[in-house]
């Protein structure tokens, strides 16, 4: 995958729906999808992302500040990198109401889905 590739504004974090960052291959690790909220990688294989919530890795502390480092961001700006950096993508937090965790179901811009309003039987 490449930096430019159009996909990458689109594709989002499958547990916060936030977005994700693309971490170049290197010294034996493949390229991956980095969440810096949630310390979560998922892996890219074969050219294509691997976007189950049970494919994401969750990474300690130390690797968590190499991929921000391999991701370009330098460590005073951070938290540039967790937040989303460009505010293209909200999150919202679980504590708004029918947040994130809530059940609620979220839009990678943030906005709140509404489910369709159940059906009756004649």
């Amino acid at each position: 995958m490449k930096p430019d590739d159009p996909l990458l504004k689109i594709l989002a974090c499958p547990l916060d729906k936030g977005p994700l960052h693309l971490v170049p291959e290197g010294t034996g690790t493949g390229e991956a999808l980095y969440n810096p909220r949630l310390h979560r990688r998922y892996p890219i294989v074969d050219g294509i992302p691997q976007l189950l919530p049970s494919s994401g890795e969750q990474v300690g502390e130390e690797e968590h500040e190499e991929l921000l480092r391999r991701i370009g961001v330098p460590s005073g700006n951070a938290a540039d990198a967790v937040s989303g950096g460009n505010g293209d993508h909200p999150v919202p937090s679980a504590s708004d109401s029918g947040g994130v965790g809530s059940g609620a179901v979220h839009a990678v811009d943030g906005t709140r889905l509404e489910a369709p309003a159940p059906r009756t039987a004649p």
